[in-house]
C-alpha cells in the first residue's frame, strides 16, 4: 500500500501516522545527498524529507514557473514544513536568474535564499594570491549586484561561509554592506578547513545568521595536515547542543538545516606551502592551535571512507547518516 497516497484520508491515518517518523524542527539541505542520491526535483525532495520527518527542506527551485512554485508551497503547507531556496550569485550584469529566484522563492513562501561565494575550497582553487585577490573582487562585484535585489524584493539573502572567507574576512563584509537582508548561512563545519576555531566562528556570526547548515566534525591527522569529514551528530568533536543554543539565542527565528555530507574526509594540506598561498597574514598560532584541536579531538569511531563500499552500501550509508542526525535531534537537542 502506497501510504503517502493515504495520508489525507481519515480511514488511513493512522496506518500514515505510524508510518512516518516523529517529526523534527530541523530540515534537511539537498547537499546531504550530493555525494550517492541526488535529488533533481523540488517537490520529490520535499516529500522525501516529509517521510523522514524533517521539519523543512533547502533546495534550489526546479522551475520559477509560478504553477510549479505554487504546487511546492501548497505541499509544503500541507506538510507543515518551511522552505529555504538555494541560488547562484548574479555574476554579470545581464544575469536576470537571481532575481528571478527571489521573485519565486517569495511566491513559494521562503524564509530566505541562500548562496555561496566560492564552489571549491580556497586553498584548492587558487594556487596564488593574486588569483585569490581576482575572486573577491568578483564576489564583491557580485554581492553589490545581489544585496539591491534582496533590498528591492524584500527577500532575506544568506551568504554561506564556505571555505572561502575565514570568519574575520566574513563578518567584515556583512558589516561593509550592513543591509537588513544580508546574512549568513552559517555552516558549522566549514571553516575549520581555513584553521578558524569552530566555537568563535557560530560566536562571531550568530547575530548574522538566516539559515544554517549544521554538522559535526570529525578529525585525524595526516602527513600533509588533517583530515576532516561530517559525521552523525554526536560522533565528532563539535558541542552541536551549544552551537545550536548559541544561534538560537542570537537569532531566535532562524530554522536550523542539517547538511550531513556523507563523502571521504577532506584532506587539510596546512603543512604544504600552496595551502598558505592565499593566506599571507595568518599567524602560526592559528595553524598550532587546530592541530592541537586536532590532536586532542575525541570521536567514537574511525572516519569512514565510502569509496570503500560498494554503491548499494554508499546509498544506505548516507540515508542511515541524515536518520540518524534527525533522530539526534529531535531527542538531544530539542529540534
Amino acid at each position: 500500500m502506497n501510504t503517502r497516497r493515504v495520508f489525507f484520508t481519515a480511514s488511513a491515518g493512522a496506518l500514515a501516522a505510524a508510518a512516518t517518523p516523529p517529526r523534527s524542527a530541523m530540515g534537511l539541505a539537498t547537499t546531504c545527498y550530493m555525494t550517492v542520491r541526488r535529488f533533481k526535483d523540488t517537490v520529490e525532495f520535499l516529500e522525501h524529507c516529509h517521510s523522514l520527518g524533517a521539519g523543512g527542506i533547502q533546495a534550489s527551485l526546479t522551475s520559477t514557473a509560478p504553477e510549479y512554485v505554487s504546487r511546492l508551497r501548497r505541499m509544503a503547507d500541507q506538510y507543515g514544513m518551511f522552505i529555504e531556496v538555494m541560488a547562484g550569485l548574479p555574476r554579470t550584469g545581464g544575469d536576470t536568474a537571481f532575481e528571478r529566484t527571489l521573485v519565486a522563492a517569495k511566491e513559494a513562501g521562503a524564509l530566505c535564499v541562500r548562496s555561496a561565494c566560492l564552489g571549491g575550497r580556497r586553498y584548492e582553487t587558487f594556487s596564488t594570491l593574486e588569483d585569490w585577490k581576482q575572486f573577491v573582487a568578483s564576489s564583491h562585484q557580485a554581492i553589490s549586484r545581489a544585496v539591491p535585489l534582496a533590498e528591492k524584493h524584500k527577500m532575506p539573502w544568506a551568504l554561506e561561509n564556505h571555505k572561502d572567507w575565514t570568519t574575520g574576512e566574513f563578518a567584515a563584509l556583512l558589516k561593509q554592506y550592513s543591509s537588513e537582508y544580508l546574512g549568513v548561512c552559517l555552516d558549522t563545519g566549514n571553516n575549520m578547513a581555513l584553521l578558524d576555531d569552530p566555537m568563535e566562528l557560530v560566536e562571531s556570526l550568530a547575530p548574522y545568521a538566516f539559515s544554517t547548515h549544521l554538522k559535526d566534525m570529525a578529525v585525524e591527522e595526516y602527513p600533509d595536515g588533517f583530515l576532516l569529514a561530517e559525521v552523525p551528530f554526536g560522533e565528532g568533536m563539535l558541542d552541536m547542543q551549544r552551537i545550536v543554543q548559541i544561534i538560537a539565542k542570537a537569532r531566535p527565528k532562524t530554522k536550523m538545516t542539517l547538511e550531513m555530507i556523507t563523502r571521504d574526509p577532506l584532506k587539510i594540506p596546512c603543512f604544504t606551502g600552496n595551502y598558505w598561498a592565499t593566506f599571507p597574514g595568518m599567524p602560526a598560532s592559528r595553524l598550532a592551535r587546530m592541530i592541537s584541536m586536532v590532536r586532542k579531538a575525541r570521536v567514537r569511531k574511525p572516519i569512514p571512507l565510502l569509496s570503500t563500499l560498494p554503491p548499494k552500501a554508499q546509498m544506505q550509508l548516507e540515508e542511515d547518516n541524515v536518520k540518524a542526525c534527525l533522530n539526534y535531534a529531535r531527542t538531544r537537542m530539542a529540534l
